[in-house]
């Protein structure tokens, strides 16, 4: 009888499994840390602090409560979360009044578009409201390809990847594709989807000053040879500021330290160039001038979600092993099917486009004229109105709201308590009195603060 021990042999892994098991170790290399020394200092029997497991004692709500707190006993309302009660583009309606609407990201009114709606409603008749899967697995419809060729059309790219979050598509490709050994540099105004990506990486990170191609420059000649791969994050337009970066300038720079750069076109698209073909067109490069081309569909694109586009080796690349696609579910039918659409639509209305061009510089130019700080806007679509105050940002925002105008403030955190600013979002949908009365109101209410 042979007792020789035999290896057991066991089933070829699928390529699901094989997938799910190389993304789990390398998430278990990444995750291991040392167990705070304040967590072993405490016996057995010493009671657990009440911050450690009950949220509302929590250091971060805490903090909010006395933000809250403080708007409160200085009669300042919460600005936010209030309610639309139908399409929002440049005018809305809240709590049954209608508004001059100056807080949405629907930049050529493409959400609502009668064309965009109706392709929404007959992919919920042919495809349903879900798919039920994540794509991998039994989630892919044809309308998901459809996009992503158009989109890959539109940059002039191998081919594109739709998530289901713009947030989580900066995080999930910027935190799979690099890692420990690798360096990842951004303007310093970029997107905290950005940022949430890098920690994810586990990559290091140097921010450098805003639209500032020289510093950049410097920063790669002292450290590009220390790293392995070395990243750069732009912005197309700036959310915050409505600027946009000298990208012909950063292309240079990026092939002279061989790196590769990353664009976020999330408010470009739609706004810049004489097509609303983004940044890309503005400047008149090539696809391939840029990596990583990012964006979203919840703007210009009338959906929800986000993509990359770029060589096919990337988009191939974070197919099969980008956590943020491989486990998620395939973006619901009814939502590729509208941004398909906007897209299709996109080339139709550039009427829009250059409509919403003449508002936005229309904006810029009465508001400098009575001596608003705007700041560095461009004046395509983003324009701040920059107060320099919490308090008085807010005030000004609900005074504006109570002449049936809804412009929502930024405050500190979000930005420096100096910058605290208005945000204007120019739609085509504004007309040139509009623009006129958004403009005169807000001289007048600063003023009066």
């Amino acid at each position: 009888m042979d007792t020789t021990t035999k290896p057991v042999k066991r089933p070829a892994l699928g390529l699901k499994d094989r997938l799910i098991r190389h993304a789990l170790e390398r998430r278990l290399d990444r995750a291991a840390a040392p167990v705070p020394a304040a967590a072993l200092a405490r016996g057995g029997d010493a009671p657990i602090p009440d911050a450690h497991c009950r949220f509302d004692q929590h250091p971060g709500y805490q903090q909010l409560r006395i933000i809250n707190d403080g708007a409160a006993r200085l009669g300042v309302a919460n600005p936010f979360f209030k309610v639309h009660e139908g399409t929002a583009g440049a005018d809305t309606r809240i709590g049954g009044a209608p508004y001059l609407n100056f807080a949405s990201y629907n930049y050529l009114g493409l959400s609502g578009d009668a064309a965009v709606a109706e392709a929404a409603k007959a992919a919920i008749d042919r495809y349903g409201t879900s798919v039920s899967a994540s794509r991998l697995v039994s989630g892919e419809r044809p309308i998901h390809r459809e996009l992503e060729q158009e989109i890959a059309a539109l940059y002039g790219v191998d081919d594109a990847i739709t998530f289901v979050s713009g947030h989580a598509t900066n995080v999930s490709t910027i935190g799979h594709l690099f890692g420990p050994n690798d360096l990842v540099l951004h303007d310093e105004l970029i997107h905290n989807s950005v940022l949430q990506g890098i920690q994810l990486a586990g990559a290091r990170r140097l921010p450098f000053p805003h639209n500032d191609a020289a510093a950049l420059d410097a920063l790669l000649t002292a450290q590009r040879r220390q790293f392995e791969r070395v990243l750069i994050v732009l912005e197309g337009i700036y959310s915050m500021d409505g600027d946009y970066p000298d990208l012909p300038a950063f292309v240079e720079i990026k092939r002279r330290h061989q790196c590769f750069l990353m664009v976020d076109e999330a408010h470009s698209l739609g706004v810049m160039g004489a097509r609303g073909h983004g940044i890309r067109e503005h400047f008149g490069l090539a696809g391939s001038d840029v990596d990583i081309w990012m964006g979203t569909l919840s703007k210009t694109l009338a959906g929800c979600g986000g993509y990359i586009a770029g060589e096919r080796a990337l988009v191939e690349h974070l197919k099969f092993l980008a956590p943020g696609f491989l486990y998620s579910v395939g973006m619901p039918p009814p939502v590729a099917a509208a941004s398909l659409a906007a897209l299709h639509r996109l080339h139709e209305v550039t009427d829009r486009v250059q409509a919403l061009q003449a508002r936005g510089q229309a904006f810029l130019g009465r508001t400098r004229a009575l001596g608003i700080d705007t700041g560095t806007s461009a004046g395509l679509a983003v324009i701040p109105a920059i107060i320099g105050n919490s308090v008085k940002a807010a005030r000004l925002s609900a005074a504006l709201f109570a002449r049936g105008i809804n412009v929502q403030p930024i405050l500190h955190p979000a930005v420096p308590e100096q910058s605290a600013r208005l945000r204007f979002f120019i739609c085509s949908g504004h007309s040139e009195a509009d623009i006129e009365q958004a403009v005169q109101a807000t001289a007048e209410e600063i003023r009066r603060l």
